[in-house]
């Protein structure tokens, strides 16, 4: 009885650790610095990685709305990836060497000015 309980046990204790890891979609949105079609066409292309589903630059409101998996990304890490191609994030600043080769029109920074 003992060992049918303690493999019970392993079962149930397995099962639940696959249905933990188990992906599942998530919808989110976060703010992403830029100005123009070609600051959209970036940001986007970044989040275009297995995983997300579908990635959303608004120029208006500077905010991307991303649908992906978790696991394996995070929001964090999609943020990540938007700040490495020259877009500051809520949570992560671009490199300045990476922002000073954008195009001078997605230049965002102190300029006050947009499309």
């Amino acid at each position: 009885m003992k060992t049918i309980l303690a493999a019970l046990w392993c079962v149930l204790c397995i099962s639940g650790t696959v249905l933990a890891q188990e992906p599942k979609t998530i919808e989110a949105t976060f703010k992403a610095a830029g100005n123009c079609g070609q600051c959209k066409t970036r940001i986007e292309h970044a989040l275009d990685i297995e995983g997300v589903k579908e990635a959303q630059w608004n120029k208006r409101s500077k905010r991307v709305t991303v649908e992906f998996l978790s696991p394996p990304l995070t929001l964090d890490s999609l943020q990540e990836r938007v700040a490495a191609v020259g877009h500051d994030t809520e949570k992560y600043t671009a490199a300045d060497s990476v922002y000073s080769r954008l195009p001078k029109c997605c230049l965002y920074r102190g300029s006050g000015k947009t499309h």
